[in-house]
């Protein structure tokens, strides 16, 4: 079958490995010059999302100020920005959480092998190092956090609770004044470089026949019963004012893993799908003195932002802005930028501080998909030669390399071995039952 792939991100790329994996002819589209050059480039690091930083559950925008939630939340008068946020905080209840962890989890599980799988074959070496300290600084934050604890241990999930002076004795890095709740350890949890990964990847798939077509936007996905195919036009040629060149390339099926860039596509389609852009924000900064430098990755569990030392750099992200539709279509203000940058920067202040020379960091601004139920959407769509993989939030880039399963299978009609309550809850029709 030949597959055409929007979308050059973590994603598209792991979903191009699943296909060409499965016998598919596979040509991937690409607006940048190369992959890994949208939200996948910024990403945090964390491979795969435990009960503690999936962005919906007990503590997810517990508290609405910056400073507390870690998320920059600035609705102004919009509606629909605020249901959003008030259905994401209906999975705070512990049973709901639970519940949705419970769909979430098959997915992770199969991310976890399938990630497992292709460093094997491929020899992958990414950067990944494993240990993942979560800490909490506040004791009512901590008494928040427990329906996920209670949720790690129902699950059998290896973690250890720890007192803040365990922390520091296990992270020397982490200040032990002023006093702080405590921490969780994740062992066995990796973080990695997953646009080193994405590249790669993308080399193996150069080598197994899987086409690239990079410096190309889709301007428009065109379905019929026989074929599928996208229109294609220069990136900036949706300018009216310009003439416009457009190519067709037409194939049996469609996979949109375009990111936040994938709900205008599907849009034309008449497929509205209530996701929500969120911008996340890194910082990258040299390490500024070696005996401060953490040799595990912490995040704060709460204003959930990441921060992982590879080599002589720390990497930290987090610092969303959640904004309305019409705002977020344009550029950041300065302002609302210069708020999420400084809760990246108060959190190495606050849990590593002397580790990085922040004056040097380098910033980075990225838009990622975030579904009012905290899952991804993956799977068919109303069209049956158009697949979707996208939506799955700042937590755990890994889960897209999972859902690439979960697409190709659906391509070989080989589903019969995923839950259906997993399937049901990442489908794009859930959105409208």
């Amino acid at each position: 079958m030949d597959v055409i792939v929007i979308g050059g991100g973590i994603s598209g790329v792991a979903t191009a490995y699943q296909l060409r994996a499965a016998g598919h002819r596979v040509c991937v589209v690409e607006r940048h010059a190369t992959v890994a050059q949208g939200a996948t480039y910024g990403d945090g690091g964390a491979l795969l999302p435990s009960p503690l930083d999936v962005w919906f559950g007990p503590t997810f925008m517990r508290q609405r100020q910056p400073r507390d939630s870690g998320i920059v939340y600035k609705p102004g008068l919009n509606g629909g920005v605020r249901r959003f946020v008030k259905q994401l905080g209906a999975l705070r209840e512990p049973d709901a959480f639970a519940a949705q962890y419970a769909r979430l989890r098959p997915l992770i599980d199969v991310s976890r092998d399938t990630l497992a799988d292709i460093e094997a074959r491929l020899e992958l070496e990414f950067e990944q190092k494993p240990g993942i300290l979560h800490v909490v600084r506040d004791p009512r934050d901590w008494d928040a956090l427990q329906p996920a604890l209670d949720l790690l241990r129902t699950l059998d999930q290896p973690y250890r609770t720890l007192t803040a002076d365990e922390c520091t004795a296990l992270e020397p890095s982490v200040p032990a004044e002023p006093g702080f709740a405590g921490g969780v350890l994740l062992e066995t949890e990796r973080t990695g470089n997953c646009p080193l990964f994405a590249k790669l990847v993308k080399q193996t798939l150069d080598e197994h026949g899987v086409q690239f077509r990079f410096g190309a936007d889709v301007a428009a996905i065109r379905v019929d019963n026989g074929r599928a195919a996208v229109e294609l036009v220069p990136p900036g040629n949706g300018n009216p004012a310009k003439a416009r060149e457009v190519d067709v390339m037409s194939a049996d099926a469609i996979v949109v893993a375009a990111g936040a860039g994938s709900l205008a596509l599907l849009e034309r389609l008449g497929w509205r799908l209530p996701l929500h852009p969120v911008r996340t924000h890194t910082l990258t900064a040299p390490v500024a003195y070696e005996e401060h430098a953490p040799h595990l990755s912490v995040v704060d569990s709460i204003k959930r932002i990441s921060i992982t030392r590879t080599h002589q750099r720390l990497r930290i992200g987090g610092g969303a802005v959640l904004q309305s539709l019409a705002d977020t279509a344009k550029p950041l203000a300065e302002p609302l930028s210069e708020a999420a940058l400084a809760l990246l920067g108060q959190a190495v202040h606050d849990w590593v501080p002397g580790a990085a020379r922040i004056s040097a960091a380098l910033s980075w601004q990225g838009m990622q998909l975030l579904s009012p139920d905290g899952l991804p959407v993956v799977g068919p769509t109303p069209h049956p030669r158009v697949f979707v993989n996208f939506g799955h939030g700042p937590a755990g880039w890994g889960l897209a390399c999972g859902s690439a399963k979960v697409v190709a299978d659906y391509l070989g009609g080989n589903v019969q071995h995923w839950p259906a309550d997993t399937l049901a809850a990442l489908s794009a029709g859930r959105f409208t039952t």
